[in-house]
C-alpha cells in the first residue's frame, strides 16, 4: 500500500482484465459507481511512478471541463502519491504534480482541447469521454500521443450512440483474441453495488436512463421522447383538491402560449404521484398575461397555495421582449387574487434538456415499473398529444427535435421544469470507492 488512500480492492474479473490490459488504448464503458474511474486513477499513478524512457515523462488526467477534471482527479491523485515521491509541492494553479523521477501528471479540461497540444505525452486517462467534444480525440489528443507512442484509456458511462459508441464499437471489432492496440472492457453497476442500491436506482430512473447509467448500455435515444407514455396506462379522469397545493407550469414562448395545471395526488393506479388536471393552450396572438387571466378564470376559486414553475430566464421572447420579465408579469397578474398563497419557484439555472426528459420519463414509468405521472385526457388533451407526439433527433444523444411539429414540446417542457426540480434524478453515491470490498 503506497498511501492510506490505496485501500484494498477485490477485483471484478473484467476489472482485473482491464487493470492488466497490455493494449495501448482501452475503452471502459461501465456503470455508475462501479469503480472504473478509481481503477483508471490508480493505473495512471502506477504508470507515472514507473516512468518512461522519455524526459520528462508526461501524463494527463482529462475530463470534459477543467472544473470537472479538478473535481474528479486532483485531490485523489495527491492522496494516491506518497509525499516522499513528490518533487516539490503540486501546482494548484497549473494542476500539475511532479514526481522525483521527473514524471509529470497534468489535470486537464478538454473544453479547450488545444490545452493538450504543443508537447508530447506518454499517456493518460479521459473520464466522462462521452461528454467531450467528438473532435477532441482525433484532432488534438491522438496526434499528441504519436511522438512517444503514448497510451490512453477512455472511461465513463455512455451518452447515447455518439462518438464514444463509435470508438468502443471500433475497439471491440479489433479484439480478435490476440493482443492489439485496442481493447474494450464493460461491467455493470449491479456487479459491484449492493442489491438495495440497485433496486433503489431502478425505482428512481426510467428504463432507458437506468440501462445507460447503471448498465453502461449505449442506448439509442430516438423516436418518441416520452417513450413510456401510453394512453391506456397514463390517461384517466383525475381528482382536484381545492385545498391542496396547485401547480401552474409555464413555458415562456411566442406561440403557442401555454400552461399545464398539476397537482400531487393519489393516482387511480393506487400510487401517489403527479396528476396533470388541466391546461391552457392558446395557439396564437397571446401573451403571458392572457395565459394568467385564463388560469384565473378556471382556477381562481382555489383555496390552497398556488406554485408557479418554469425556466430561469423569465422569457427572452414573446411578452418579455415588450413588457418585462415573464416572472414579473405572472406576479402582477396572479398576486392580486392569490396574495400570500402565491409562490414563484424560479430556478437559478435551467436543467439540460435531456435531464428534464429523463426526469419526466422516470415519473411516467420507472425501471421498476412504477407509474407516478398521469394525465386527465378530458381536461388536458393537448398534454396527452404532446407526450405522444414529441420526437427526438435521429442520431442524437437525446435532444428533442423541435422542428417536427412546432406546436408540440411546450406543454411537456413546462411539466419537465416542474418535475426536474421537484423530483430530480440524482446519482446515488454509496461509498467513495465503489469497488472496495468487492
Amino acid at each position: 500500500m503506497l498511501t492510506p488512500r490505496w485501500t484494498p480492492l477485490r477485483f471484478h474479473p473484467v476489472q482485473q482484465a482491464y487493470w492488466n490490459s497490455p493494449s495501448r488504448f482501452n475503452t471502459v464503458p461501465a456503470g455508475r459507481r462501479s469503480g472504473k474511474t478509481e481503477l483508471a486513477k490508480r493505473k495512471l499513478v502506477k504508470r507515472a511512478l514507473v516512468g518512461t524512457e522519455f524526459d520528462p515523462p508526461r501524463f494527463f488526467a482529462g475530463a470534459p471541463t477543467r472544473e470537472q477534471a479538478k473535481r474528479i482527479f486532483w485531490d485523489d491523485l495527491k492522496l494516491l502519491i506518497p509525499r516522499h515521491l513528490l518533487k516539490g509541492r503540486p501546482s494548484e494553479v497549473d494542476l500539475m504534480i511532479r514526481l522525483i523521477n521527473g514524471a509529470q501528471i497534468w489535470v486537464i479540461g478538454l473544453d479547450r482541447p488545444e490545452r493538450i497540444e504543443g508537447s508530447p505525452w506518454d499517456g493518460g486517462v479521459l473520464d466522462e469521454y462521452g461528454n467531450m467534444r467528438a473532435s477532441a480525440w482525433p484532432e488534438h489528443i491522438r496526434p499528441a500521443l504519436s511522438d512517444r507512442g503514448g497510451w490512453c484509456d477512455f472511461t465513463g458511462v455512455p451518452e447515447g450512440r455518439n462518438h464514444y459508441y463509435d470508438l468502443d464499437r471500433a475497439a471491440r471489432a479489433q479484439m480478435t483474441g490476440l493482443v492489439g492496440d485496442w481493447a474494450s472492457f464493460h461491467w455493470i453497476s449491479a456487479d459491484i453495488l449492493p442489491p438495495d442500491e440497485i433496486a433503489a436506482a431502478r425505482r428512481d430512473l426510467d428504463d432507458l436512463t437506468y440501462r445507460q447509467e447503471y448498465e453502461a448500455s449505449f442506448v439509442s435515444f430516438e423516436g418518441q421522447a416520452y417513450y413510456p407514455f401510453a394512453e391506456g396506462t397514463h390517461c384517466a379522469r383525475l381528482k382536484y383538491d381545492p385545498r391542496a397545493d396547485l401547480v401552474f407550469c409555464f413555458d415562456f414562448n411566442v406561440a403557442p402560449e401555454i400552461a399545464a395545471i398539476v397537482q400531487e395526488q393519489m393516482l387511480p393506479n393506487g400510487l401517489s404521484g403527479t396528476g396533470v388536471i388541466g391546461e391552457v393552450h392558446i395557439p396564437r396572438n397571446s401573451s403571458t398575461p392572457a395565459v394568467c387571466r385564463r388560469l384565473i378564470a378556471d382556477w381562481g376559486g382555489h383555496q390552497g397555495r398556488v406554485i408557479c414553475h418554469s425556466d430561469s430566464t423569465g422569457g427572452a421572447r414573446g411578452s418579455a421582449k415588450v413588457l418585462g420579465s415573464d416572472w414579473d408579469l405572472i406576479r402582477a397578474e396572479l398576486s392580486p387574487l392569490f396574495g400570500s398563497r402565491l409562490r414563484l419557484s424560479v430556478p437559478r439555472a435551467n436543467p439540460p434538456e435531456r435531464v428534464r426528459v429523463n426526469a419526466v420519463n422516470a415519473r411516467l414509468k420507472s425501471a421498476a415499473g412504477d407509474v407516478r405521472l398521469m394525465v386527465d385526457p378530458v381536461t388536458a388533451p393537448q398534454v396527452q398529444k404532446d407526450f405522444e407526439g414529441v420526437r427526438l433527433l435521429a442520431g442524437g444523444a437525446g435532444e428533442i427535435d423541435k422542428k417536427v411539429d412546432p406546436g408540440l414540446t411546450h406543454l411537456s417542457d413546462a411539466i419537465g421544469y416542474y418535475i426536474a426540480r421537484q423530483f430530480p434524478l440524482v446519482t446515488r453515491e454509496v461509498t467513495a470507492h465503489a469497488t472496495e470490498g468487492h
